[in-house]
């Protein structure tokens, strides 16, 4: 019998076979594989149901997975109906211009995105991040080949120390190894608590974050002139991008661009 794990095919009862066949280190690679999928099989990232390979969907979630792709608005990266010509506006998109150059997302808010978000955020699925970040890199590839640096979204270090960890950081982590981009970790700072945003209205959410971030002068040399990517998991209203866009531009920052997982897509864009 031969099964396919992580890529590589294992026939059952012949191991020696092909690992001299893949050679040594190849041979050490399956042979982890291997492993891995006895010790933890391969689940759905979104529901857990059983899965022929690690990484991925069950048929369920990825028909519930609305992706975000072209035509969409140039500056906002809102989904359009139709094509409507390179470089659209969306209607927001003019009326309010946001601080931030570009933002791209991968999917729209709802159901599998929510749970992936969701479960990294919420439950400790920090095996979820590297799987989103591979996502963000391919929805906002021009994003992060643009960047001279990326910088998460931080969290107060009160919050931080009740949730452990920063999933923006897990994520922009992940995309800046990928990337070979720096990864600023310490250069934006979240200098005052700020309310959960879940259940704000639009301005709530804005008033909530304002003046909530900055970069502190010891710091700013690493963010002058540079094209900073703002990497965070879930755009809403946009409050919270919009305010650690200016702490960055107010620091000398030449631009900044925002890739986030999901953002919330009302169906009028």
């Amino acid at each position: 019998m031969v099964r396919l794990l992580s890529g590589v095919k294992v026939a059952a009862g012949r191991p020696r076979l092909y690992l001299r066949r893949m050679g040594f280190a190849d041979g050490l690679r399956a042979a982890a594989a291997t492993a891995a999928d006895l010790a933890l099989p391969p689940q759905c990232l979104g529901c857990d149901t059983p899965t022929g390979g690690h990484g991925g969907l069950c048929a369920r979630c990825w028909s519930k997975l609305r992706l975000i792709e072209k035509p969409y608005c140039a500056r906002l990266g809102v989904p359009f109906a139709y094509d409507i010509g390179p470089g659209a506006l969306s209607a927001e998109a003019i009326a309010d211009p946001p601080p931030f150059d570009r933002c791209r997302a991968v999917a729209a808010f709802d159901d599998t995105a929510r749970a992936l978000v969701h479960g990294l955020k919420y439950r400790d699925r920090l095996d979820l991040a590297a799987w989103m970040a591979a996502w963000m890199r391919r929805a906002g590839g021009e994003l992060v080949n643009d960047a001279d640096a990326i910088v998460p979204v931080p969290l107060h270090n009160r919050r931080l120390w009740w949730r452990r960890y920063n999933q923006s950081a897990l994520l922009s982590g992940a995309i800046a190894r990928a990337a070979s981009r720096p990864l600023l970790t310490r250069v934006l700072k979240r200098i005052r608590p700020t309310e959960q945003q879940v259940g704000l209205t639009h301005d709530q959410r804005d008033k909530n974050v304002r003046g909530a971030f900055r970069v502190a002068d010891g710091e700013r040399p690493q963010v002058d002139g540079k094209r900073i990517l703002l990497v965070d998991d879930v755009y809403t209203t946009g409050a919270t991008a919009k305010a650690a866009t200016r702490a960055l531009l107010r620091a000398g920052a030449a631009a900044v661009d925002v890739l986030v997982f999901a953002r919330v897509v009302h169906e009028t864009n």
